[in-house]
């Protein structure tokens, strides 16, 4: 596991100092980023966040994820796949979906609860469910 914290910020102003201290922390796999800027006036500081993913999982389990999507979808050796590679892309439905998972299962010998099966749409999320199942084993 990772953790990165940061940070302290300082602007100053002609006549007046700033410090605005923002903390920020990566663990797992998912991170908040925090960016500055000035309303038109200049007098109050606006902040506003976005998510960052990091992607974890580990090259094998992604192409392995490769390999069972491509079987299951009946996918050419030529159809690229990335690990951002969304199912649906691929032309899978929601059964297919569940039949991809339930290789996953059998290949990785882990069990995926429905909740979690339901939020995986690309080849990244499904390796890095695989690989955070696996880790708890």
């Amino acid at each position: 596991m990772a953790a990165v914290s940061a940070t302290c910020v300082r602007f100053r102003t002609s006549s007046a100092q700033l410090s605005i201290r923002a903390s920020n922390q990566i663990i797992g796999k998912s991170a908040s980023l925090v960016s500055l800027g000035w309303t038109r006036t200049g007098v109050f500081p606006c902040i506003r966040t976005s998510r960052l993913q990091i992607c974890a999982a580990k090259a094998e389990t992604v192409e392995k994820v490769s390999e069972i999507v491509r079987k299951q979808l009946a996918l050419s050796p030529e159809t690229a796949l990335t690990p951002q590679t969304k199912f649906s892309e691929l032309g899978a439905d929601s059964l297919d979906t569940v039949e991809i998972v339930m290789g996953l299962e059998e290949e990785f010998n882990i069990s995926v609860e429905e909740e979690n099966s339901e939020n995986i749409t690309t080849i990244q999320e499904a390796a890095d469910l695989i690989d955070k199942l696996c880790d708890k084993k």
